[in-house]
């Protein structure tokens, strides 16, 4: 079945497939790129995410309930990002310029003006992780397990929170094609941990197709080949 959801003026496409599990199907979005299996039709909003670097990026929030339980898929558009922060530097060397004198402006490592594209992009991951923790145990959360992860060998991190109210949380990480994904299930006390939906989540190309490599993908640094049958690691229950 294919459909389509209109949002923000925004057009969602994606096709739904009935999974193994009752009442949970496949969601395919092809405009941020991403798949997952869903308990329900999910809402969606547009957000504003703030970057560690304090740029302003566009995202969304997938969000779907299956009763008590909530499942959220956030993506934020990193791909912009580069000419966001070139546009600072220029804006930022006008105002330091030296008016008394005629200068090359050119750029000096550790200057208040220096380019941190670098340090903005290759740092999401680990910023984005770190902010989800700390909210978290700032509301009386206990973190049980925090670790390397790759979804279809696309690298990330992922956290196990027990929460104040007794619910558990599982959240993962991962950045691809310059686009930060952020996977987040909780279920209810003394439920099975949100697996089916944690695992589910993967990355599409431009004619919708899931993609799955054959080495690690690492954002901005590797690009590896796509693999010939069947996917990478997934993420796994610890023992």
């Amino acid at each position: 079945m294919r459909m389509i959801s209109l949002m923000a003026s925004v057009l969602i496409l994606f096709t739904s497939v009935p999974s193994s599990a009752a009442d949970w199907f496949d969601y395919n979005n092809r405009v941020d790129n991403f798949a997952v299996s869903f308990p329900a039709q999910p809402t969606i909003k547009d957000i504003t995410y703030t970057s560690e670097y304090k740029h302003m990026l566009p995202g969304r929030v997938y969000t779907a309930m299956n009763g008590a339980e909530k499942y959220t898929v956030t993506v934020v558009d990193y791909r912009n990002l580069q000419k966001m922060e070139n546009d600072r530097i220029k804006k930022c060397e006008e105002a330091n310029a030296d008016k008394g004198a005629v200068q090359s402006r050119k750029r000096v490592p550790g200057d208040v003006c220096m380019d941190i594209y670098l340090h903005d992009m290759r740092g999401a991951v680990i910023f984005a992780t770190w902010n989800l923790v700390k909210a978290a145990l700032d509301k009386g959360a206990k973190m049980t397990r925090m670790a390397y992860s790759r979804m279809d060998l696309v690298e990330g991190q992922e956290v196990y929170l027990d929460n104040a109210d007794k619910t558990q949380t599982i959240f993962g990480v991962y950045m691809h094609e310059d686009r930060l994904f952020i996977v987040e299930g909780t279920v209810a006390p003394n439920a099975p941990p949100p697996m089916l939906f944690y695992n589910s989540i993967g990355f599409l190309d431009e004619n919708g197709q899931r993609i799955r490599y054959a080495t690690p993908y690492s954002n901005g640094i590797s690009h590896p080949a796509r693999a010939g049958g069947g996917g990478g690691a997934r993420g796994q229950q610890p023992q």
